[in-house]
């Protein structure tokens, strides 16, 4: 399916060059305006039984105007030609009112992307929602099948997506593409010896076809629920620990945190002055790649038009470069990376090693294999959150654990990361396999 004949994305467009003939029309000095158009089906099933069968047809406008450096933005979900009227001049009333900003405008003409590269992103799926519910209820059915103690269901769910991106400036930069995104998911309860426990596996990518087959999915939800079956409480203690890779990438996004303008020109981050320095081993390589096809992090330009390219950030271990849209660049004296909005596909460099390598080299500690809660201190880097995963002896598992709290301080973490695996979790913007800290402190009985 063309894109470039969709009567929608045509709509899109024209309406937003409307918007900016209008914005120029009211005087403003400069302005810039984003519309996207999603579509979609999601169906949910639950011990068999067709739960929720959900279509969604959704436009959203965003409006930002420039008075010299003062600036006004509104949103709005109506984009009749009246409902765009009023917002734009609700904009521009509310640029009237509020302070200078002298970082504050559109993104530098020479940062504009000028080519859009095709990140093959795009994969249209007709499916029916009689077939939507019947893959969620296979998917289900296979995941209460795989073991008698199996004994309940949160539900399956199938989703398939679609959606449509424009934006434009008064400089004369206009960028649009289009994305898809299918996933299916699955959890389920387990039950031995009175107690009970839950969990769940899901796939997602561009392509529908790329998805992982509907039984594989739902007999890992239920054999992920079936190994946290008995598990124990442990005592305090001070231990290696191993982040699995479904959850290694929230280590590696309080990084990105730490290194984006926002933290950095408020001075409430950690790794403040830290560029040009050692931040992880010499081991450690990471990469942004925003061209990766098919990448859930993907796209030609970030959210102020800057063209978007494939960089370093961590080169044997030391920080070389930030993460910064326009405003913070200014803030902070230096150019846009071509990330308002964040990061698109996050690689870290791994070794040839997997996680049962992993384990057996580290012979006795801790694998996470779940987080809870948000105890991150950005200024300080101090990291405390809820955890359970699986204790590790002999270089083999030997129970899974619960009720346990993981503690440590993110820089020292960094500094002292002993390996990456090579099992990257590709369901994410953010694509590594587990990490291996030297110590933490383990909170528990």
């Amino acid at each position: 399916m063309n894109p470039e004949r969709n009567p929608d994305w045509d709509n899109l467009k024209s309406t937003v060059a409307d918007v900016l003939k209008q914005a120029k029309a009211l005087g403003v000095d400069a302005a810039e305006v984003g519309i996207s158009y999603e579509s979609g089906l999601s169906t949910t099933v639950r011990m068999g039984e067709t739960e929720t069968i959900e279509f969604n047809r959704d436009k959203s406008l965003d409006i930002t105007v420039f008075k010299g450096k003062k600036k006004g933005t509104v949103s709005t979900s109506d984009i009749r030609k009246e409902a765009i009227t009023s917002s734009l001049e609700a904009a521009c009333r509310i640029a009237t009112y509020t302070e200078e900003d002298p970082c504050s405008g559109l993104a530098d003409v020479e940062f504009l992307a000028k080519n859009m590269p095709d990140l093959d992103l795009y994969y249209p799926w007709a499916v029916s929602p009689e077939q939507a519910v019947l893959w969620a209820k296979e998917c289900e059915a296979s995941a209460r099948a795989f073991d008698t103690r199996i004994i309940n269901s949160e539900g399956a769910t199938f989703s398939t997506h679609s959606r449509y991106s424009v934006y434009a400036n008064t400089q004369g930069f206009m960028g649009a593409y289009p994305s898809t995104l299918h996933a299916l998911n699955c959890t389920v309860i387990a039950k031995a010896n009175d107690l009970m426990q839950r969990d769940y596996d899901y796939t997602l990518a561009r392509d529908g076809h790329e998805l992982e087959s509907r039984v594989a999915v739902g007999q890992n939800a239920a054999l992920r629920t079936l190994r946290r079956l008995n598990a124990r409480k442990m005592k305090t203690c001070e231990s290696p620990v191993i982040f699995s890779a479904e959850i290694a990438g929230s280590l590696l996004g309080s990084f990105i945190s730490a290194i984006s303008g926002g933290q950095l020109y408020r001075k409430s981050s950690f790794l403040l002055d830290h560029l040009g320095k050692s931040v992880f081993p010499a081991f450690v390589h990471i990469q942004e790649d925003p061209h990766l096809p098919k990448g859930l992090g993907s796209a030609p330009f970030d959210q102020e038009g800057v063209t978007t390219k494939r960089r370093t950030l961590v080169e044997a271990g030391i920080l070389k470069s930030y993460v910064l849209s326009s405003y913070s660049a200014r803030k902070l004296g230096l150019k846009t990376t071509g990330n308002a909005g964040g990061v698109r596909n996050l690689m870290i460099s791994h070794s040839d090693q997997d996680l049962p390598d992993l384990i057996k080299e580290m012979g006795t500690g801790l694998l996470v294999t779940e987080l809870m809660g948000h105890g991150i201190n950005l200024v300080t880097g101090d990291y405390s959150r809820g955890a359970s995963g699986f204790w590790i002896e002999h270089g083999e598992i030997q129970y899974p654990v619960e009720e346990i709290t993981i503690a440590g301080n993110l820089k020292d973490m960094f500094a002292h990361l002993v390996a990456v695996g090579n099992d990257v979790d590709h369901r994410s913007n953010i694509l590594t396999g587990s990490l291996w800290v030297h110590k933490m402190t383990i909170a528990g009985s």
